[in-house]
């Protein structure tokens, strides 16, 4: 089937620089989509725009390039509970690839065991409304009740004005929880002040919620800006970042996000997000927790000791 792209859509980055900075071997893009292809995987119905093709194959083509050596596949809203691409991919990848689902509460034990042998190791609930339309609170309980023998975790995505009214549903969950792209804050306001400080409030509050310090692109004003003449893109959200990571530097992870769904201002040079990652975290240390203890200890555990 050929589809028509969403108005206004951009395309990933065509040719990505390669990073100069060098990224410890062994390390996870612990964010990251396949598109289709649409002519292979239908997208959804009911999806909120039409993307690109993006493939497993520019997918680990883009890993190899940058440096890394293992992907988290997320699965994307524009396929909803149609997990096939994202599946496909991770099959294809022979264990280095492991995927997020997305799934309905009516989905039966045995389809779960089924997902899991084919590398699903956790769940999406999105919040976001002008991506999806949001399930119930009760529903996505009973799902994370379910996921939760299988060692699984929930990743979840809001925006920072509704945290409010989602932290005790997420304190309540009975797994880990892994929140997108630190609550999507407003990086016009203060580190320290009131709504960046709820959002560090909970993860002080809560130790088995984890966050992504991912997607300075989409939370950035000042956009890929050199510092000094260096490669030093999104400095507006390096602060955030860097105090997540500095301050629960066991519960964060990092990814590309590739190929950047929804982007409408630029589209991010991958190489360019990677020199990203010296300004959040700064030391080895910091760095070897950030890009494989923290993902090898929950995708691949097995692997992890």
């Amino acid at each position: 089937m050929k589809y028509e792209k969403s108005e206004g859509w951009l395309d990933w980055h065509a040719n990505p620089s390669t990073p100069k900075f060098r990224l410890p071997e062994g390390s996870v893009d612990a964010h990251c989509h396949v598109f289709g292809p649409g002519s292979e995987f239908p997208f959804a119905k009911e999806r909120k725009y039409t993307p690109c093709d993006a493939s497993k194959d520019q997918l680990f083509a883009l890993r190899d390039q940058l440096g890394f050596s293992r992907n988290v596949i997320v699965q994307a809203t524009c396929h909803g509970t149609d997990n096939r691409a994202m599946i496909d991919a991770c099959i294809a990848s022979n264990g280095k690839a492991r995927g997020v689902a997305s799934v309905k509460t009516d989905i039966s034990d045995h389809e779960l065991q089924d997902l899991h042998q084919a590398g699903i190791r956790g769940v999406r609930f999105n919040f976001v409304k002008r991506l999806v339309d949001v399930i119930p609170q009760n529903e996505l309980l009973t799902i994370a009740q379910r996921i939760a023998p299988l060692g699984w975790h929930i990743v979840v995505y809001f925006e920072a004005a509704d945290l409010g009214d989602l932290e005790t549903f997420f304190s309540a969950l009975p797994t880990i929880v892994v929140v997108d792209h630190m609550g999507r804050p407003d990086v016009k306001k203060p580190v320290n002040g009131p709504e960046f400080s709820q959002f560090v409030s909970l993860m002080e509050q809560n130790p088995h919620i984890w966050s992504k310090v991912t997607c300075p692109e989409r939370l950035s004003f000042k956009g890929p800006q050199a510092l000094d003449g260096e490669r030093a893109p999104y400095q507006d959200v390096a602060p955030f970042a860097r105090h997540i990571v500095e301050q629960f530097p066991d519960r964060v992870l990092w990814g590309t996000d590739w190929p950047h769904p929804n982007l409408r201002s630029h589209m991010p040079d991958d190489g360019l997000l990677v020199d990203f990652i010296p300004h959040i975290a700064p030391s080895a240390k910091l760095q070897t927790k950030l890009l494989i203890n923290n993902p090898m200890r929950l995708y691949w555990p097995e692997k992890d000791s």
